[in-house]
């Protein structure tokens, strides 16, 4: 579904511009932006690489939590990283996104609270490391590209969706709190640190 509207859009201009994020436009009550974002992309790299990374994340979450409720976690993870956004940007009336980044950062992190002593690899850091570490430095990064702008790249989008990507797996599999305490501590830092250090009023 999201490779076929993807390619809608990649063809279709006024479709795209229709159906793609936009404060203005959401703050105005066009709603169904927050969820039609997430089937549209910039371009085909970038739909190759959120579909590939929620090919590879996706199967062990489906195993453990079932496929309706790993539905449940796509699409909240979308819906809150696209809510995020808003509140972080709702100053900036012509910001806009596309991208299914919020619904896949929120299978991986739901990925990562199951599973956290798989090993992951950073990209410009090729050591493998536990998946609780890398997705505790991949929030503390997502917030400093958050602060700093940083590249044309949806920070508030990944962190949003992270954050709901934990939580709603922890609701659905509370016997995770038993497993996995310490590991839930520690990945709620970065929340937490964003919290009291934002400037900005999110929650």
């Amino acid at each position: 579904m999201t490779a076929l509207i993807s390619f809608k859009g990649f063809k279709d201009q006024y479709f795209f511009n229709k159906y793609k994020f936009e404060i203005s436009s959401i703050l105005k009550g066009d709603k169904i932006r927050m969820f039609s974002s997430g089937f549209l992309h910039v371009d085909k790299n970038h739909l190759i690489l959120n579909l590939f990374t929620l090919y590879i994340f996706s199967g062990q979450v489906i195993v453990q939590v079932g496929s309706l409720n790993y539905l449940i976690i796509y699409i909240i993870s979308l819906y809150v990283g696209n809510y995020f956004t808003l509140q972080f940007h709702n100053k900036e009336p012509f910001y806009s996104a596309v991208g299914a980044s919020g619904a896949v950062t929120g299978i991986v992190y739901s990925s990562i609270i199951l599973f956290p002593e798989m090993k992951l690899i950073m990209l410009f850091l090729p050591i493998p490391l536990p998946a609780y570490v890398f997705g505790i430095c991949y929030l503390l990064y997502s917030i400093y590209g958050m602060n700093k702008n940083l590249g044309n790249i949806g920070h508030t989008a990944h962190f949003g969706g992270a954050i709901a990507g934990l939580l709603v797996t922890i609701l659905i599999k509370p016997q995770i709190i038993d497993e996995n305490l310490w590991v839930i501590i520690l990945m709620m830092f970065p929340l937490l640190f964003f919290i009291i250090n934002s400037k900005k009023r999110i929650f």
